[in-house]
């Protein structure tokens, strides 16, 4: 039997030896870091480390970090805590922003999976008061990636606060949170190559936050409770190598590339579509969205997985349903090919070989599947 790949890398990442050693190390310190004796010390110099290696990787000071129990939380507390009550969000964001403020106006998209900016400068024209906007930096389902300088200087013009959910877009693209001029920034530990369970809400200097969970003064009393140390741990040390794999990507774009590349040929071989979304936007190199109209996205999943290749259909948070994607649909992608999609992202341990058979089976699956309307 041959080995298992994994091409679901965006859903998570496999943990990182390195961050294994760290959290193991990490359980054997005793001390609650909130205690002032040795013990405690110790402890919160863990934490303090890893808060370092965090902030590093967003380029900023580490007293804007804030740990949190990962990016769901993060994102829940930057759309609740700086006060505003009147929140615009993209219509592409990840289910724990648009769960999270239900009614708040959905900025649209373009055909190519970008924040629509004159759209957005009419709905900031329409906001009552001061304005939080919410942009993911980049999308999880077709790699796009957002145009949040121009959010910024849209928003800012407004009096508009900027918060980007760049869970996807750490480790696959350099952040500068400042540069870019975003004033909260949500990341997630597990999506790097770090532990699941543990994320951070980034905050600009300045920007007084309430806190969601209220009790203890933990993280300068901007999010009670214990910290997760040996998580955290996990967080710096993924954080860290994620910043020195950056020079690594332009190898991973180019085998992205010709996946895709070979997938479309193997559909033109036999006469049928193949359809990749978001392809002419500028794009992180890892990740694929691409139809196969004619077999649901279930049935790709379900097929590939037999064949011990795991990838998905969007997003890993729908408790394992297979739905239509938001994404492509605010993307003006008719339902039926919306509903063939998959997405297939890498990572560093996606090899030539791993593709060859990813190839093979999704081109067996596409001869034997009629196409659109047969």
């Amino acid at each position: 039997m041959r080995d298992p790949i994994y091409l679901d890398y965006n859903a998570t990442a496999p943990i990182r030896p390195e961050v294994r050693d760290a959290v193991i190390a990490a359980f054997e310190v005793s001390g609650n870091p909130s205690s002032v004796h040795g013990f405690g010390r110790r402890a919160r110099r863990v934490v303090e480390d890893a808060r370092a290696e965090v902030a590093v990787l967003c380029g900023v000071a580490p007293a804007r970090v804030v740990f949190t129990s990962g990016g769901t939380e993060a994102n829940t507390a930057a759309l609740r805590a700086t006060g505003r009550t009147s929140v615009l969000v993209s219509e592409i964001e990840h289910d724990s922003v648009l769960e999270t403020v239900p009614d708040a106006p959905r900025i649209p998209v373009t055909a190519g999976g970008l924040v629509d900016l004159e759209a957005l400068e009419r709905l900031l024209n329409a906001a009552e008061g001061p304005a939080l906007v919410s942009v993911m930096r980049v999308n999880n389902e077709t790699g796009a990636i957002q145009p949040l300088a121009d959010v910024v200087r849209v928003a800012h013009a407004h009096g508009a606060l900027v918060h980007s959910d760049a869970v996807q877009a750490a480790g696959r693209i350099p952040l500068d949170m400042d540069a870019l001029g975003i004033d909260l920034m949500t990341l997630s530990a597990h999506k790097l190559g770090g532990p699941q369970g543990v994320g951070a809400l980034i905050v600009r200097d300045g920007i007084p936050i309430v806190p969601v969970l209220r009790g203890g003064g933990q993280e300068h009393r901007r999010r009670a409770g214990t910290e997760n140390v040996a998580g955290i741990a996990g967080f710096g040390a993924a954080a860290r190598l994620a910043r020195e794999g950056l020079d690594a990507l332009g190898t991973l774009a180019e085998l992205r590339d010709d996946m895709e590349r070979r997938l479309i040929r193997a559909a033109q071989e036999v006469g049928k579509p193949a359809l990749v979304y978001g392809h002419a936007s500028p794009r992180v190199a890892n990740t694929t969205c691409i139809a196969m109209p004619g077999a649901t996205s279930e049935t790709q999943i379900m097929t590939l997985d037999l064949a011990g290749i795991a990838v998905s259909a969007g997003s890993a948070c729908s408790s394992g349903k297979v739905k239509p994607s938001h994404v492509l649909t605010a993307m003006g992608v008719p339902a039926a090919e919306a509903g063939s999609a998959i997405r297939i992202s890498l990572g560093r341990a996606t090899t030539v070989g791993d593709i060859d058979r990813l190839v093979e089976a999704w081109a067996a699956l596409r001869r034997r599947t009629p196409g659109p309307g047969t």
